[in-house]
């Protein structure tokens, strides 16, 4: 039975996905590495930006420019600053969840509070917020999930985890939680094939968490 819920951010919560990887390929693209909107989605989403650029890098050939994060980072905030919204439903599927939460993000915690802040969401969740940048590895590993799990006290066998890339997916059935995967943007034979039970509108989601 579910008792306890872990919210990853961009994509569950925040509608960032397609600034940030429009962003992203655009960066990567001046810097060398031809890149689209969808290689980015089907190549980067769901990993930290650590993650990211050593993949890039290796994908080069070469390193990448020493302040690529911090570009991306700068032109992001921009853009959120006029154009971010929550995701469709969260907010009303939120005020619907009873259980116990917190969020855990492969983004670092300056981003998570710009955005959570810019949707209204900060407050639902200060005080329980978690980044991959706390662990040693970031997803596909499970070990984002299961710090945040030893730092609220809930029990990987009865989380859930709302996840929307395959990477969460697969980080969240490595730490033993149920992964509940939202299919907006990710196939969701592909969230299947990771472990996650893929749903396509966050208004399902507080029947999924009541429902096992």
């Amino acid at each position: 039975m579910t008792r306890t819920v872990i919210f990853d951010c961009d994509g569950v919560l925040v509608d960032t996905e397609r600034i940030s990887n429009t962003v992203l390929a655009g960066l990567l693209t001046r810097a060398g590495l031809p890149t689209t909107f969808e290689d980015c989605l089907r190549d980067y989403r769901g990993r930290s930006m650590e993650s990211v650029l050593a993949l890039a890098a290796q994908r080069h050939g070469a390193p990448l420019p020493a302040d690529i994060s911090e570009r991306y980072y700068a032109e992001v905030k921009v853009v959120f600053a006029h154009e971010l919204q929550p995701v469709p439903g969260v907010i009303a599927a939120l005020d619907r969840i009873t259980l116990p939460s917190c969020v855990a993000s492969s983004g670092p915690h300056h981003k998570m509070a710009m955005t959570l802040r810019r949707t209204g969401l900060w407050a639902r969740f200060e005080g329980r917020i978690f980044s991959a940048t706390e662990v040693q590895h970031g997803k596909p590993a499970p070990d984002l999930f299961l710090h945040a799990a030893r730092a609220m006290g809930f029990d990987p066998a009865s989380t859930a985890v709302v996840e929307d890339s395959v990477p969460g997916v697969e980080a969240a059935c490595a730490a033993g939680m149920r992964a509940l995967a939202f299919a907006r943007d990710t196939d969701a034979g592909e969230l299947a094939a990771a472990g996650g039970e893929p749903f396509a509108d966050m208004t399902e989601l507080p029947e999924l968490l009541a429902g096992r």
